[in-house]
């Protein structure tokens, strides 16, 4: 359909023209303004953590320009249509899509999905635990998070939900395939490539609100 082999760069999704093509076939993207603006944002070549006001127009104007051919707005109903072939590209998580992948393969339904880092660089985020000060039962929470901190639990949690996890000995329990998926643990040079977004201020938050808005309205 794009004419090529192997989707790595931002491309296919930002550039009106490419986005055309797939929209024949359905495209999702996450119901998030923080994790689409920075994407965008890095896409262009601008800050992902930026808080001038003036880049967050230049990448909703970008948005705007592929609005047409974006299907829905979602943050989790991409995972079961791409499993069942609804939809043939999504902005969203590595893990949901690989899970969305298990699904489609334990169906035998014909559907193949492959996911990508972006050339350009991502988000790279980390799933943390804590205990509020005033928690009720810090006993059970402290029990909760020794658990997940277990090896062979937290090799588990990675086979079902496609995430890395940060425990070394866990590796002695996960499948090799997982291990060596460098979708799942990336490399060096791509790890320098990502980036971590943060909480900008309220001002940028409100603009950033209203633009997406603005996006997912087409207006």
């Amino acid at each position: 359909m794009l004419g090529i082999d192997h989707i790595d760069s931002w491309a296919v999704f930002f550039e009106p023209e490419n986005l055309k093509k797939l929209s024949q076939c359905g495209v999702s993207m996450m119901d998030s303004a923080d994790e689409v603006f920075p994407a965008v944002l890095n896409y262009m070549g601008m800050d992902p953590r930026s808080e001038n006001p003036e880049d967050f127009k230049k990448a909703e104007a970008k948005l705007l320009a592929i609005r047409p051919y974006i299907t829905y707005f979602h943050s989790s109903k991409y995972v079961s249509d791409l499993a069942n072939g609804n939809i043939c590209v999504a902005f969203g998580y590595s893990g949901d899509v690989f899970q969305a992948a298990n699904r489609a393969k334990d169906a035998k339904n014909g559907v193949n999905i492959a996911y990508s880092i972006p050339k350009e660089g991502s988000n790279l985020w980390f799933d943390l635990l804590a205990i509020p000060a005033d928690a009720s039962n810090p006993k059970e929470a402290h029990a909760f998070i020794n658990n997940l901190l277990d090896p062979q639990v937290i090799a588990k949690v990675s086979a079902s939900v496609g995430y890395a996890n940060p425990n070394p000995s866990a590796k002695q329990y996960m499948d090799p395939e997982l291990i060596n998926n460098p979708e799942v643990y990336p490399p060096q040079d791509v790890l320098d490539k990502l980036y971590i977004s943060t909480t900008p201020p309220q001002a940028i938050m409100r603009l950033m609100t209203r633009s997406w808005s603005k996006v997912k309205s087409n207006q």
